[in-house]
């Protein structure tokens, strides 16, 4: 059953295996494919990038997927995989850093102060939901049950969840209508004009939202070693200020 799985995860890159892979979290994939425009401006080969939850990610490295580079959207993930001894240590750094944020439609935005004892149902209403990654093993998810529940509110909420496979998917249900408020990140908001944020959720409820890169033993090339580089560079971090992450 455990070589099946390894086979299923692996099949969609199959045909990327030859070429330089990426694997990042969910909500880099606006601020990665900027990148990935400017590092093939300079005449490098077209990167292949694969977006989805960390923890996704982090399962199909272990497996084998041809990924040469790993940014997860949290430690957690990353220290998995180093236990695994799935990436190459000395090459990994926390490469930016974000917000968790209530999101809601601008046109419906309700502000309101998370504090201990907020009315967070009362802002779904009787029947709505509050879309949230899922809290088992999507970052933003984790992140945002730790927050819940420092501020007294995760016994009220979570049979109230909506929980989604990424943060962007938590996104997309709040912006299609299927839930009236979700938690994402605050660089995810910047995607999507219709909707805005409501509350930043105090960063003392939460860990440190961090972005640790990686090579993975795969990765230790020397392209592979050149794009890491390249995303500490000041044309790198241009594209992350301009979608609000913010230093590690």
């Amino acid at each position: 059953m455990r070589r099946l799985l390894a086979i299923l995860l692996l099949l969609p890159f199959a045909a990327h295996a030859a070429g330089l892979t990426v694997f990042a979290a969910a909500s880099m994939t606006n601020a990665m494919q900027d990148i990935g425009t400017l590092w093939a401006a300079k005449r490098h080969p077209k990167i292949t990038f694969s977006f989805a939850s960390s923890s996704t990610l982090a399962l199909q490295i272990e497996h084998g997927a041809p990924a040469a580079l790993f940014l997860s959207a949290d430690e957690k993930w990353m220290d998995e995989l180093a236990k695994k001894n799935a990436i190459i240590p000395v090459s990994r750094s926390d490469l930016v850093g974000n917000s968790l944020v209530l999101v809601e439609p601008a046109a419906k935005l309700q502000p309101i102060d998370l504090t201990q004892g907020t009315k967070l149902l009362a802002l779904l209403g009787p029947a709505g939901r509050l879309a949230v990654g899922d809290p088992a093993h999507v970052p933003a998810g984790i992140y945002a049950q730790q927050s819940l529940t420092k501020l007294g509110l995760w016994d009220k909420i979570k049979p109230r969840l909506a929980p989604a496979d990424s943060v962007r998917s938590a996104l997309r249900l709040v912006e299609v209508g299927e839930a009236p408020a979700g938690i994402v990140y605050a660089t995810d908001v910047k995607i999507t004009p219709q909707l805005a944020v409501a509350a930043i959720f105090p960063p003392d409820t939460h860990d440190p939202i961090l972005y640790p890169v990686a090579l993975t033993k795969a990765g230790d090339t020397k392209e592979g070693r050149a794009f890491l580089a390249f995303l500490h560079s000041d044309q790198a971090k241009d594209v992350f200020d301009h979608y609000g992450f913010t230093k590690p």
